[in-house]
């Protein structure tokens, strides 16, 4: 749903940042997860733009720690725009009383960014039931039951509204060692993706993004989570917010975060590998089989200096030409690794 009303301002190190469409004074921003990381983040850049807060996190000392602070520095004192409660998002009926809390107090909501998670590492067998459950609950149901419990609300409702969903690139390009974190994050794309043509079929004044940062410090630890002091490489989670905000307010769907070590080329060509995998019958996880790592390392180098000596990208070849990673036609180019063609009315084949 690309915003019509747009008011751009500079995000700087006190949380100042876009206010559009269903993001400005007076509104309303719904934040799980919000005592810590990106989720006091986005409430804290929020909250600058004078919308009324409601958020919730497992961690109640925590959210009312932070949650004064927001008060104080943000609203001189008052209270009363400010929701604040101990919310398990893996349980559905806890969800349905948040949202009656927030509906009683302020009557709507235009932004639901369902951001809980957890992570705990560990290979498919490595980890005992009890974990798997725990992260599918959270992360996955926890997005689902906030996903029951709100959006019909907000489909209903006369004024715009957004769902963010905090994915990970985890669940796109599925790195080994981390099976259970990386099932839930891939289930929660496909569920994003669903709710958001789903809105769209429907006309709905209310529109779904994805949400996936990159590496991100927040002061804990995690598969994307830089703890203690920040590292070169990584962005802030206030930077992050605003990356974040900047793709909503251009009606982005897929809003995949770079950071000071990973570029937004370095992620799209990871993402067609990753992808390509399947289109070319490669082993699962290609990327990291001792047979495809050099080729892996080739095809990164070439696909960032495509100017670099080596296999020519156009071989003057005719009809629809082949279709690059990033979805363009061409005469020849890579695609994770391999030339493709486009041949018999679209359909992707290896090229001869």
């Amino acid at each position: 749903m690309p915003f019509s009303t747009i008011q751009r301002q500079i995000i700087d190190e006190q949380g100042q940042a876009v206010s559009f469409g269903p993001i400005g004074p007076g509104r309303v921003a719904v934040v799980t997860g919000a005592a810590s990381g990106i989720g006091l983040a986005a409430a804290q850049v929020l909250a600058r733009q004078g919308m009324k807060l409601a958020l919730c996190d497992i961690n109640l000392e925590l959210l009312e720690r932070v949650g004064k602070e927001i008060v104080d520095d943000v609203f001189a004192g008052d209270s009363s725009s400010v929701i604040l409660m101990k919310v398990d998002v893996s349980k559905f009926e806890e969800m349905v009383a948040f949202r009656e809390k927030v509906l009683d107090q302020f009557g709507e909501v235009n932004v639901l960014m369902l951001n809980a998670a957890v992570f705990v590492g560990g290979g498919t067998f490595a980890d005992n039931l009890p974990v798997w459950r725990k992260m599918i609950d959270v992360n996955l149901f926890g997005v689902i039951n906030g996903t029951q419990a709100f959006v019909p609300f907000l489909q209903n409702q006369e004024n715009d509204s957004v769902v963010i969903v905090t994915g990970s690139k985890q669940g796109i390009t599925g790195p080994p060692g981390n099976a259970a974190y990386n099932v839930s994050k891939a289930a929660v794309k496909m569920l994003t993706e669903q709710l958001a043509c789903e809105l769209r079929e429907a006309h709905s004044n209310c529109s779904a993004h994805l949400f996936v940062p990159g590496w991100v410090h927040t002061g804990a630890g995690g598969p994307e989570s830089a703890a203690g002091e920040k590292p070169a490489g990584a962005w802030t989670a206030k930077e992050t917010v605003a990356y974040m905000l900047e793709k909503l307010e251009k009606g982005d769907f897929y809003i995949v975060c770079p950071d000071n070590e990973t570029s937004e080329d370095m992620d799209k060509l990871r993402m067609a590998w990753g992808a390509s995998d399947l289109l070319l019958n490669r082993p699962a996880l290609s990327r990291w089989h001792p047979e495809y790592k050099r080729k892996f390392e080739e095809y990164m180098r070439e696909g960032l200096n495509p100017a670099a000596p080596g296999r020519s990208r156009s071989r003057g070849r005719g009809g629809d030409g082949y279709l690059t990673p990033s979805g363009e036609r061409a005469d020849s180019a890579y695609f994770g690794g391999a030339e493709v063609e486009i041949r018999d009315g679209g359909r992707r084949t290896p090229a001869e």
